[in-house]
């Protein structure tokens, strides 16, 4: 095994002190070529042999661990089609041949696409229908490929089977993938969204995703040289196999992997960058639609930057009250650095907390000096329009409607604005291109800016979902597309008059 190997391994059999997994789901996404396959066999065979489950507490002996094997062991290697768990499959027969000391120890009768062993031990491929899989008493299952497990082919459905199947027994899934297209609903896609949560502190319960994954830099360019070397460098960097190997069979110390035939194989006439991108970079390649790229917003994080207190920022909301996410994001007016005050997500049975919201908003006032504050109205009508202004108008610089039949200093009707917002979305998209700002690195901020569409009106391109009633959101987007423009109208808005010593007038600053 390679290093990262044995340490996904160590992470993936850590108790607790009262014996309980600290991971009770894993992922290993890598690019083609990084030994998926190979480390899933291998964790099989593991499952379905070795001394894998808790005994007792011994201090003895290394890691204070005593363990047995798992009594009439059901290990299951699942995907969508039985092309899927080929490479596995093939894996654990080489790594179990007839005739071998493993098979000869554990009295192993091995087939094709099973091994059995006594008393009742099974290790077996499926890739059958959920309503097949149902009922069976797992011990352990590699999820293989699932970026392909998709709606389309039953995927999400059988991956909802065997998770129920295992959790009878406090069983555990191992998923193997590579990068996914991004709004395909896919199996891999999901897992991705759910250890986001998790590192969000959003799941509830103790045991959690243990997530391994090699991404190539947000800054790499395919098409130099120097650039994708060092990149694929990188994401192969702990494949044994792909560097050179002295005379003892050994890798060479220090060498890299040889990545030469990578690179070739991304610069074929006949390779599609989206396709190089997921499968040799590993990374979620943006829908045709896609407003922007998960790369190109990565490049402007710049998590140093702190809003310092009293600091004259921008603020935009967007709010729903249960079937949408809701989203506080400001901007600060020297430079532009955009961040998150609050997204709220609520689950399908869940409503918004409204007194969460209210005092992220109240706290954002206490702690930082807001210029400028719009808000979205829609099932917010009475805090846009009454209470907020009734609270913090006085504080504003800039109103969201300055004059008309129905003047406001903070409700900012999206439904009436689709001209300002749809430039706002062409100025923002510019200055992403062209790094024109820096923000948090805030995780769901950066899924909704990813989840955004393009979608062109009579006045430009604006941004939606890529579908009405699709779950991945993009308010934090709006926002953040809203701060950006009450940031403008701030800077665009002329200085406040304040009285000088003597009883001059003087123009300055707040």
């Amino acid at each position: 095994m390679t290093f990262d190997q044995y340490r996904f391994l160590l992470w993936w059999y850590a108790v607790d002190d009262q014996g309980h997994w600290l991971y009770n789901h894993g992922v290993r996404r890598q690019a083609k070529g990084c030994g998926k396959s190979p480390f899933a066999a291998v964790l099989s065979l593991i499952e379905f042999l070795a001394p894998v489950r808790l005994a007792r507490f011994d201090d003895r002996v290394p890691g204070g661990c005593r363990g047995r094997a798992v009594d009439m062991p059901l290990v299951q290697i699942a995907a969508t089609a039985e092309s899927q768990t080929a490479n596995t499959m093939r894996m654990i027969r080489a790594f179990a041949p007839k005739n071998s000391p493993v098979v000869a120890e554990y009295s192993i009768d091995i087939g094709k696409t099973q091994f059995y062993k006594l008393p009742e031990g099974t290790l077996e491929v499926i890739t059958s229908s959920s309503t097949a899989a149902e009922g069976a008493e797992a011990s352990f299952v590699v999820a293989d490929e699932t970026e392909h497990w998709k709606p389309s082919n039953g995927g999400p459905a059988l991956a909802a089977t065997l998770a129920d199947n295992l959790a009878k027994s406090g069983s555990r899934m191992l998923e193997t993938s590579n990068a996914w297209v991004p709004g395909s609903e896919c199996v891999a896609e999901s897992t991705w969204d759910a250890w986001l949560a998790q590192e969000e502190g959003r799941l509830r319960g103790e045991t959690k995703i243990l997530y391994d994954a090699r991404l190539a830099p947000p800054t790499t360019d395919l098409t130099d040289q120097e650039s994708l070397q060092a990149a694929l460098e990188w994401i192969y960097g702990d494949c044994d196999w792909k560097r050179p190997h002295g005379p003892d069979g050994l890798p060479v110390p220090g060498s890299k992997p040889d990545v030469r035939s990578v690179m070739e194989r991304i610069w074929s006439p006949r390779a599609q960058p989206d396709e190089s991108k997921r499968k040799y970079l590993n990374w979620p390649t943006t829908a045709n639609d896609a407003w922007t790229s998960p790369q190109d917003w990565a490049l402007l994080a710049d998590l140093n930057r702190e809003v310092l207190d009293g600091e004259d920022i921008a603020l935009f909301f967007d709010g729903s009250k249960s079937q949408d996410a809701t989203a506080l994001v400001g901007c600060c007016i020297s430079d532009g650095h955009v961040f998150t005050v609050g997204v709220w997500e609520p689950g399908p049975d869940e409503v918004v907390p409204v007194h969460d919201v209210d005092l992220a908003l109240a706290r954002a006032f206490q702690r930082w000096n807001p210029l400028g504050f719009f808000a979205d109205v829609r099932e917010w009508e009475s805090f846009t329009k009454v209470s907020w202004p009734e609270a913090y108008a006085d504080r504003l610089r800039v109103l969201a409607v300055p004059g008309g039949k129905d003047p406001q200093a903070i409700a900012w009707d999206m439904r009436s604005h689709t001209y300002e917002f749809t430039i706002e979305c062409e100025l923002t998209l510019a200055e992403i291109d062209d790094r024109g700002f820096t923000h948090d690195g805030h995780p769901r901020l950066g899924q909704h800016v990813a989840n955004a569409r393009r979608r062109p009106n009579r006045y430009g391109v604006s941004i939606g979902k890529e579908a009405p009633d699709s779950r991945r959101k993009i308010d934090a987007a709006v926002c953040m597309i809203g701060a950006r423009m009450v940031r403008r109208r701030v800077l665009a808005a002329p200085a406040p008059k304040v009285k000088a010593p003597g009883n001059v007038v003087a123009w300055g600053r707040r």
